[in-house]
């Protein structure tokens, strides 16, 4: 028969085992954040698409990204990697709040990116909300001075994509929310340019013009 010390030894162990185990289930998430956040929200400009009632087509891979893998600005080429259409809107976020966010999300078209020269990484996320103020509600929820959550990183990029020096232009274009987050592969040494990067994948926001004049048409 066990000893009663040794009794209390093994509980102890059960007792130390199981407080971890909680601590690991019930710990805040953490994951990657932009060190350069610009937030906006939705305006008059895009009233057409307020809401996803008037404007009720699903968003695809080829409205988005179109047929070319290769964007260009200022003599930085952006290569499209894996693209992934999604109803899971949460699926390609972490923390509570920007998770919280996305109730009633349809969809999330987004793509991860790498430059020709492998320095720099990013990818851009269209969130498909039912209406502007969903839009601007997650707009909010992925500032990081918040300090809830953000995206996650697009199937394709590096894992040694360079969070802490990178930034993101977060919008909210009537009912979508547009993501465009660039920055430096941290294996690859060196400063990186992100200005150009980012305006070639600001290229993609073309489809949201299209949206609206269709539907002020």
């Amino acid at each position: 028969m066990l000893s009663r010390r040794w009794m209390a030894v093994a509980l102890a162990g059960v007792l130390v085992a199981a407080g971890a185990a909680a601590f690991a289930f019930t710990r805040p998430e953490t994951g990657p954040r932009p060190a350069v956040f610009r937030g906006e929200p939705t305006s008059a400009l895009y009233e057409p698409i307020a809401t996803r009632r008037g404007d009720p087509r699903p968003l695809s891979e080829q409205e988005v990204f179109g047929a070319t893998a290769r964007l260009a600005s200022s003599g930085v080429t952006m290569v499209r990697r894996q693209v992934t259409v999604s109803r899971d809107c949460a699926e390609a976020l972490w923390g509570e709040g920007p998770s919280a966010a996305v109730a009633g999300c349809a969809q999330v078209v987004r793509a991860g990116f790498i430059s020709e020269d492998g320095g720099v990484s990013g990818q851009y996320a269209v969130f498909d909300l039912p209406d502007g103020a969903a839009a601007d509600k997650l707009v909010a929820a992925l500032d990081p001075r918040r300090g809830d959550g953000f995206l996650r990183l697009a199937p394709g990029q590096p894992r040694s994509f360079d969070a802490g020096h990178s930034r993101a232009d977060v919008r909210a274009v009537g009912h979508f929310v547009v993501v465009n987050w660039v920055g430096p592969v941290a294996d690859e040494g060196g400063s990186a340019d992100l200005i150009s990067p980012q305006l070639a994948l600001e290229t993609l926001g073309a489809f949201v013009q299209q949206r609206v004049l269709a539907a002020a048409g």
